[in-house]
């Protein structure tokens, strides 16, 4: 069990997850737990959600949209991330930045996250066999709790996009 969850990156033994978040602040998709030796890119892949962004990611007047996503999933139509050539232009460069800056607001999902359910932080409090990790992490972070959470309270990325989440009774509807 233990080399299944260890991740050599970072050395720690952990199970991991791929979400999508939303600019009114909530977790719209989550995918896992998987093991935490599993890339990233591996993950993307068995979630599957490039076949529903392919399906149904066009605006009302036909534009395509797309994600931004994690340096180490592969590039699509709907799915972009940062350049990685390794000579960028100045429009490269700023392209980078700005949408760097976008990225975050997912981390401060995750930080949320472990900030307003604090027993959900593996490295202090769980142990994998011995309680039900993914389950709790899914719970608080996407189905229910974390969502509700910024439904009656805001958070950082909701005020960063200008972008409020919906009331609680809508959320639920």
């Amino acid at each position: 069990m233990q080399r299944i969850v260890y991740n050599g990156h970072k050395r720690v033994h952990a199970i991991k997850f791929r979400s999508v978040a939303i600019p009114n602040g909530l977790i719209a998709n989550m995918f896992g737990p998987v093991e935490g030796k599993r890339h990233d890119a591996a993950m993307l892949h068995d979630s599957g959600p490039l076949h529903d962004l392919e399906a149904y990611a066009y605006s009302v007047t036909g534009l395509t949209m797309c994600l931004y996503g994690d340096p180490a999933y592969p590039l699509r139509v709907h799915l972009q991330g940062p350049f990685r050539n390794p000579h960028l232009t100045p429009l490269m460069e700023a392209y980078n930045s700005s949408m760097s800056s976008v990225r975050v607001s997912v981390e401060w999902l995750f930080g949320d996250i472990i900030e307003y359910f604090k027993f959900v932080d593996f490295k202090r409090n769980l142990k994998i066999g011995m309680s039900s990790i993914g389950k709790m992490y899914i719970v608080c972070a996407c189905a229910l709790l974390q969502n509700a959470l910024s439904c009656l309270y805001g958070n950082h990325t909701a005020t960063f996009f200008d972008f409020e989440p919906p009331t609680l009774q809508d959320f639920f509807a």
